[in-house]
Order: C-alpha cells, then structure tokens, then sequence
C-alpha cells in the first residue's frame, strides 16, 4: 500500500532514482490558504545537500501543484475540496554509483527483502524504499499543517539525542534556526553531537538517533476508541518511515519501570498536573500536548566493506559508493514533524462527526 489515513488520505508515487516523486492528497476541506511560500519552506527544511552533516545530493525539491487548489474571490488561492496532487522531479541522480551493488544485497537496507517479495531489484537508491520518498511526505504534511492552522494547533520538532548524547534542555524555537543544522534541541549539546556525526562521517560509519515532535493546543477528542486509535496510528505512520525502529508516546518504555501512583497523570480543576500519557488516553487525546519519540537506526549505507550475499546467493564482501546522510535521524525530524500534522489533520476530519450537535452546527447554519 502507498496510502495512509480515512478522512485525510495522502497516496505517494516515484523512485529516488525516477522521473519524479509525487503525492495526491484527499479529503482537504475546500476553502483552506494554500501558502505556497510555506509549501516550499518544509521542502527546503527536508531537502538533501544543505549542510556537511547531510547527503551531497543537490535537490531543489521544488514543488509543483498541479490540482485541488484556486483563486477564491479575494483573490487567494484556497483548496478546492478535490484532490490535491503535487509533483517535484528529480534533478540530481546519479545511478551508475549504484551499479556495483545490482547484483547484491546491501545489509541493512530492504533490497533482500524487495527482491525476494517482488522478484525485481530496481538498485538506484533503493527505489521505493529509499528514504528519498519521505519527500512526498513532507509536501502532504505541509497540507496537514495549512489545516491544523485554522485550528490553532501547532506541530513542533527536533532532534532529542545522537549516538547517546542526549538534549536536555529543550528548545523547539532553537531547533528552527537555519545555523542549526542538526536541528537539535539543546543548544549546549550542540557541538558534541555535531562531533560525533563527523566522527561517523569520518570514519566512514553512520550514527542512530532520536527526535521528539510535539503537538501543541490539541483539542481533547482526537482518535476512535478501538481500532482507529490516535496513538496506534501516530505509532503507524512513524515506523512507516524507513530506518524507524521504534516509536514512544509520552514517557513511553519508562513506563513499565514505573508505578501506577507515579505514572498516572492526576487531574484538577485545571487540568492534568502532569503529561506521562504524551496526551493520549484509551486512543483519544486528552488536551495535553501530544508528545512522541521516534527511533532511528544508524544510515545503512556506510562505507567500509561488509559481508553479504549476491542475487545467486553467493557469499561475497563488497564496499559502497555514492552519496549518503551519515545520520538519517537530523532531516528525519522534519518528516516525523509532518507524519503527526497528517494524523492529527485526518483525526480532526474524523471528529466532526462524533457527536450529531457537531453536524447540525454544519447543516442548520
């Protein structure tokens, strides 16, 4: 499947190596600010080649609308209410750095897996499952955030921890600064893991990380009661993402080595004294921020040689080339940012219909 979400459904196309990558996104209420300035903003945010720290593969990633979206009366363009598609086109490939690995499979990455299921080995990035088509992601995510602004609700990200080296104190606004290139959240940690993706990059290795993404003035409500569950499709979304290998909300794992008296979040007149749930209860927002942690493995693509076997599954050692982010968690934090804004947008079309006052207030205006 290439599609995610109910109400607000996004559907990705293309191949890292391909013509194009491209998203179609359903469900947009017509009559929402398209902002193409701030469209374009969260591709440059995801984009490759910024910085040292990430991949040297130049992409523009500029974004084409080419449906669902047209100037209303005064003169602003708005969403239609019908299928917004959107296309950007690949401009930098370099495929012939990956002819050396048609034959094999590389470990970590999911050609064995591809190959197997399928039959065909596309070897140029990884094809779908190239992290490349996370971009798609953050074109519809940016849909979802044009959205969740008419509701007040605001979706903020950064990078928690590198190779250990933990945040601790945390700042989102911090995070957003263009010279922030780890888009970290503790300035004072800054230059330490910044040291030790270089130390990775250097020594031709990669290094695993941690983002946390916030959802700020959520409404309680969000998410269906047993299968449709606000955290179980946040978890869903999350580890969609190639190179996640775990998802917490809230104090996550923490809170099996805790106590019902400590781990539950009292409540008073004025709310919840804490937040252990991450804003999550039986499936359904509670009106605290949502909070989630997002676990990336290290880049599988290193280069120092390795042991793997070919298509005719003979053992062989081989050593990679190209280009490659030595830490996948740094421009990860951007996409994960976008995945919670789509989940939030498609639980917030969702809820409208939840009690029958919300739609007499639609159809007895």
């Amino acid at each position: 499947m290439n599609s995610f979400g109910q109400r607000f459904r996004f559907t990705t196309f293309g191949e890292s190596h391909g013509v194009a990558l491209g998203v179609i996104v359903d469900g947009v209420p017509a009559g929402i600010k398209i902002d193409l300035d701030f469209i374009q903003s969260e591709m440059d945010r995801r984009k490759p080649g910024k910085s040292e720290v990430e991949t040297g593969r130049k992409e523009s990633d500029t974004i084409q609308i080419l449906s669902g979206v047209f100037e209303n009366e005064a003169g602003d363009l708005v969403s239609t209410g019908t299928s917004i598609a959107m296309v950007l086109f690949n401009e930098n490939q370099r495929s012939k750095d990956y002819s050396n690995v048609k034959d094999l499979f590389r470990p970590g990455h999911a050609d064995f897996t591809y190959f197997n299921k399928y039959g065909i080995r596309d070897y140029r990035g990884g094809g779908r499952s190239s992290a490349r088509e996370t971009s798609a992601r953050v074109a519809a995510g940016a849909i979802a955030k044009l959205l969740l602004k008419e509701l007040d609700i605001e979706v903020q990200s950064g990078l928690l921890e590198i190779g250990g080296i933990k945040s601790e104190n945390l700042d989102f606004n911090y995070a957003k600064e263009q010279k922030n290139i780890l888009f970290t959240l503790d300035k004072n940690k800054y230059n330490e893991q910044l040291q030790a993706v270089q130390k990775a990059k250097e020594s031709h290795d990669s290094i695993g990380g941690v983002v946390l993404v916030k959802a700020l003035n959520v409404p309680i409500g969000l998410g269906e009661p047993m299968y449709h569950k606000l955290d179980g499709e946040i978890a869903s979304i999350m580890m969609g993402l190639n190179a996640v290998k775990a998802v917490e909300i809230g104090d996550g794992c923490e809170a099996s080595k805790s106590t019902g008296s400590k781990n539950n979040d009292q409540i008073t007149s004025k709310g919840f004294s804490t937040n252990h749930s991450g804003g999550i209860l039986g499936g359904i927002s509670n009106g605290d921020d949502i909070v989630v942690k997002v676990y990336f493995k290290p880049t599988p693509s290193i280069f120092v040689e390795q042991q793997t076997i070919n298509t005719n599954n003979e053992d062989i050692k081989y050593k990679l080339q190209g280009r490659h982010d030595p830490c996948v968690a740094i421009r990860g934090s951007v996409v994960c940012e976008s995945q919670l804004a789509i989940v939030l947008a498609d639980m917030v079309l969702l809820n409208t219909t939840s009690k029958i006052e919300n739609i007499k207030k639609i159809y007895k205006q």
